[in-house]
């Protein structure tokens, strides 16, 4: 029964490690997305006095992917009460250039900085209104919910290693006679201490396989896929092969590393 009790304390541990890390994946993976629909969504409006052609634009940064010349006709409309139609004809052509640039990605606040700077050096360039005040703000919120889930994560991480040390030491106390006796008639350390890396991967693998049921049902919930539709982005939340042989890796990785550090500690002290 105490058997089973350990390796339930350490199946546990393994799978909160696995389900933090999980966990910040999807975190990042949901503001990539949304950083890329904000970027599609997201534009600049340049005012020139002369027409500028598009590659002219384009040159000056490789953040800018489209540009499109706004029609002034729908200004002008607006403005066609008592006008005849020489002065609309003048007015079309004293009218000012507006374009519209769309971004390659999500621009940080120095990149528009710079942008910005870059287009107003531009001769003719009289204006630039990149919404910078929105902007800011949309892009420090979601640095700041991505360096909280970090910090929970981490948080997590840790007192889940120092859990799982615990269990491990209790387990070397546990077979510490029968080490020792293995060590006397000249039993290798290693082989004296089979049984501690034997459940360490036992249960690296238990823990694996529960995750990848977790998240494999979360994936598939609808309610998920739902939320994510609501900000309209598309997430893949668990990659069955990719994301399960990262997270079987970490934990193959962290049970034989601690089985190791116990076994060094054991040493050590013999």
């Amino acid at each position: 029964m105490k058997s089973i009790k350990n390796h339930f304390s350490l199946v546990i541990a393994l799978v909160s490690i696995l389900f933090s890390v999980q966990v910040f994946i999807i975190v990042d993976r949901s503001i990539n997305a949304y950083k890329e629909n904000l970027a599609n969504n997201y534009s600049i409006i340049m005012v020139a006095q002369v027409h500028i052609p598009e590659e002219q634009i384009k040159a000056i940064s490789p953040l800018i992917t489209t540009v499109n010349e706004l029609n002034p006709e729908g200004v002008i409309k607006r403005l066609n009460t008592k006008m005849d139609k020489k002065n609309l004809e003048l007015l079309k052509i004293t009218l000012p250039k507006f374009y519209k640039l769309k971004l390659a990605h999500f621009p940080s606040p120095q990149e528009i900085e710079r942008l910005t700077k870059n287009l107003l050096a531009t001769k003719s360039v009289k204006k630039v209104e990149n919404f910078s005040s929105n902007h800011d703000n949309t892009f420090k919120l979601l640095l700041l919910f991505k360096d909280v889930i970090t910090v929970f994560s981490l948080s997590i991480f840790i007192v889940t290693i120092l859990l799982i040390l615990k269990e491990l030491r209790i387990w070397q106390f546990m077979h510490n006679e029968r080490m020792s006796i293995m060590g006397l008639f000249g039993a290798p350390i290693w082989l004296s201490s089979a049984v501690l890396f034997r459940l360490s991967i036992v249960d690296a693998i238990i823990a694996s396989f529960i995750t990848f049921i977790v998240f494999s049902y979360i994936e598939s919930s609808l309610w998920i896929s739902r939320q994510f539709e609501s900000i309209g982005i598309e997430v893949v939340v668990f990659d069955k092969v990719e994301d399960f042989s990262l997270l079987f890796a970490i934990a193959m990785f962290v049970s034989v590393l601690l089985a190791s550090l116990i076994l060094l500690g054991h040493k050590e002290e013999v």
